[in-house]
């Protein structure tokens, strides 16, 4: 069926985004995936691009296009190459929602520029360990300074994606006590400078997929974070991160349905050029079933991101509509997946074939942004149960 959901500006940023990945990411992508990471210089190139402005108003040099539409086509495309852009994913589509809703206008001409062109690379450091989905038992604290200039960050966080390269990283920290009627009170936004002393990246995290993305622990130290870096209000900072969840559990979805599109596409293609008792393996019924029954599942997952992405950008997307899109994309995603890897063989199971790639990258999209068992506590909570 014809998507509906993109115009032609769209179709053009596309193709301007398929050739650059071609260019850019394909040829060394092989040599990121070994190191584990994506070479930091790499992001100065994203932003002469100009991926990194789509969203920010064009006071302050930006495209400003309010629309997440943009970054799915990058979503999609990156899927379509089994490839991915390193760590940088969250810097626009976690970090500057936050920003756009919350920074004041001197943090914004501060932060802006340098966001654009690659200079400041942001991260948002939300788990700690021992914590995972509940962000209310977060021990982190960050304490104001006798002279009130600043506050002192104390803690870890786990799990940071684009951790090692980060230049400012949007911590989740207490500055007051939780009060007995709410467990959520007094978690605050700081937007911590890499380079403080105290600060520290540890141990880059050895992942199962998404290899090339940096995830890393934080530590910190007696950290000094000065007052004008906090965003928002203080002790306010765990309903600002509820209201920015739909959107990333809306980018999980999109990125899941474009795994499982681009599954297809690749295990069509083997299945074409596979010799096995002398026909192709795609002349056997058995495969024909196969990909028919991914391709039908592919396209009703289609239907649920393109309906979401809409929502979105009319501002009408509710967090039990992104965590439906979340649950209903990652599973069909993981399902397509792995019957694609099967129509493959043994080969399937290799790194050097992109199906290998997409089956362990796809794997923690039912895990980050929520668990699936917590999309269905939202989703029941919605229905009234």
């Amino acid at each position: 069926m014809q998507r509906t959901v993109y115009n032609q500006e769209h179709e053009d940023f596309r193709a301007m985004i398929r050739d650059f990945i071609a260019a850019e990411v394909v040829p060394v992508y092989d040599e990121w995936f070994e190191a584990g990471i994506a070479p930091r210089d790499f992001y100065y190139k994203l932003g002469e691009l100009g991926i990194f402005g789509i969203e920010i108003p064009t006071e302050y040099g930006g495209s400003g296009i309010d629309s997440y539409k943009f970054q799915a086509i990058v979503t999609e495309e990156l899927s379509r190459a089994a490839v991915s852009f390193g760590g940088s994913s969250v810097h626009i589509g976690l970090c500057l929602p936050y920003l756009k809703a919350l920074a004041t206008e001197e943090q914004k001409q501060r932060w802006y520029p340098g966001m654009m062109s690659g200079e400041i690379m942001f991260a948002i450091a939300m788990t700690e360990p021992g914590t995972g989905s509940d962000l209310a038992g977060m021990r982190t604290t960050a304490k104001p300074s006798g002279d009130g200039t600043h506050y002192v960050l104390n803690g870890s966080k786990t799990f940071i994606t684009g951790g090692v390269h980060a230049d400012r990283v949007i911590v989740c920290a207490r500055t007051a006590a939780p009060r007995e009627d709410d467990r959520r009170y007094g978690i605050s936004l700081l937007v911590v400078d890499t380079k403080s002393a105290g600060y520290e990246v540890g141990r880059k995290l050895d992942k199962l997929g998404l290899r090339t993305s940096d995830t890393a622990e934080l530590n910190f130290v007696d950290v000094k974070v000065p007052v004008e870096d906090v965003l928002g209000e203080l002790h306010m900072g765990f309903s600002y991160l509820g209201q920015n969840l739909p959107r990333e559990r809306l980018a999980i979805a999109v990125g899941a349905y474009a795994q499982a599109k681009a599954a297809v596409a690749f295990a069509a293609q083997y299945t074409k050029d596979r010799t096995v008792f002398g026909k192709p393996v795609a002349a056997f019924q058995n495969t024909k079933f196969e990909l028919a029954a991914c391709k039908a599942d592919v396209d009703a997952a289609e239907a649920v991101v393109d309906r979401a992405m809409e929502a979105h950008d009319r501002d009408e997307l509710t967090p039990a509509d992104a965590a439906a899109a979340k649950l209903f994309c990652t599973d069909i995603a993981a399902k397509v997946i792995d019957r694609c890897l099967q129509l493959h063989g043994g080969y399937g199971y290799i790194n050097e074939y992109p199906i290998a790639r997409l089956y362990a990258d796809n794997r923690v999209s039912r895990i980050y942004g929520g668990t699936s068992e917590v999309m269905k506590m939202i989703i029941a909570k919605d229905m009234g149960l």
